[in-house]
């Protein structure tokens, strides 16, 4: 249980500095501040669990590796 709640804070940090992180450009499109953040933040959310999901489906367990790994992409890729 521990790990699941430690999992979800850590999904909420990658929707916040997501979001944060897209306000200012939706606005020099005339994007709504909640809209660009909503997207933005669902968006990097679902990669993290993307990335989750194959390394579950892959063993059918995940390790803290693992984990680690969804949320930190590599450097050289973005």
């Amino acid at each position: 249980m521990k790990e699941t709640k430690k999992l979800i804070i850590r999904l909420a940090a990658v929707f916040y500095v997501s979001a944060l992180a897209t306000i200012g450009a939706g606005s020099l499109f005339g994007v709504p501040a909640a809209t660009a953040a909503g997207i933005a933040g669902l968006l990097a959310v679902a990669k993290v669990g993307e990335s989750l999901a194959k390394a579950y489906i892959a063993d059918g367990k995940l390790s803290k590796d693992e984990i680690d790994g969804a949320f930190n992409e590599p450097k050289g890729k973005k």
